[in-house]
């Protein structure tokens, strides 16, 4: 191992996601954003390194002033026809936030699906659908290919996406950056 296969492969994956980001359709982003200002609270749902991307986006969201609930939490309220669930799921396919989704939408919630496969079961139930058009195992002619191991490309672009929108809720209200300082945790 050296620094040139470090640096080279530092390129690939910010080439990846750099390109993954671009290809995100600009209107789902607002339909998106509409839903999770609109809601009262966001709910997220996925499994592995889907979830933790998720959990990051709900905290940053938090320091924006956005009641989020990570589902699954100890503390998890009831869902109610107020709130949005965000299931993050590139297959849509996953049966745990799939099945999640279903009952969410049976009591009312709007359901905003974050993936890559435009013909998952997900498109039953899903008020919005945002497409991060990267590989998976659906296989779509159109899909951006990655070098990285399996699902990489789509984990990191869904962490990125919501850093992005975070970004943008703060130019949009014109949060000043330096305060939020006052909403990040200080028990550390």
């Amino acid at each position: 191992m050296n620094k040139e296969l470090y640096l080279e492969t530092a390129q690939i994956v910010l080439e990846e996601c750099s390109q993954a980001l671009k290809a995100v359709d600009p209107e789902a982003v607002q339909r998106y954003l509409d839903a999770v200002l609109g809601a009262k609270r966001v709910f997220f749902v996925g499994v592995g390194r889907v979830l933790l991307s998720l959990e990051a986006i709900a905290k940053r969201y938090g320091h924006l002033g956005i009641q989020t609930v990570v589902v699954g939490q100890i503390t998890e309220p009831a869902i109610t026809d107020q709130d949005v669930l965000i299931v993050g799921s590139g297959s849509g396919e996953t049966l745990y936030p799939s099945g999640i989704a279903k009952k969410a939408k049976a009591v009312g919630a709007k359901i905003v699906h974050i993936g890559s496969n435009p013909d998952s079961q997900m498109k039953e139930i899903d008020d919005v659908f945002v497409r991060i058009p990267v590989e998976s195992r659906a296989k779509k002619a159109d899909e951006i290919h990655s070098q990285q191991p399996m699902t990489s490309l789509f984990e990191q672009a869904l962490l990125l996406f919501g850093d992005v929108t975070a970004l943008m809720l703060v130019k949009d209200r014109g949060i000043r950056i330096e305060e939020l300082w006052q909403y990040h945790a200080n028990l550390e």
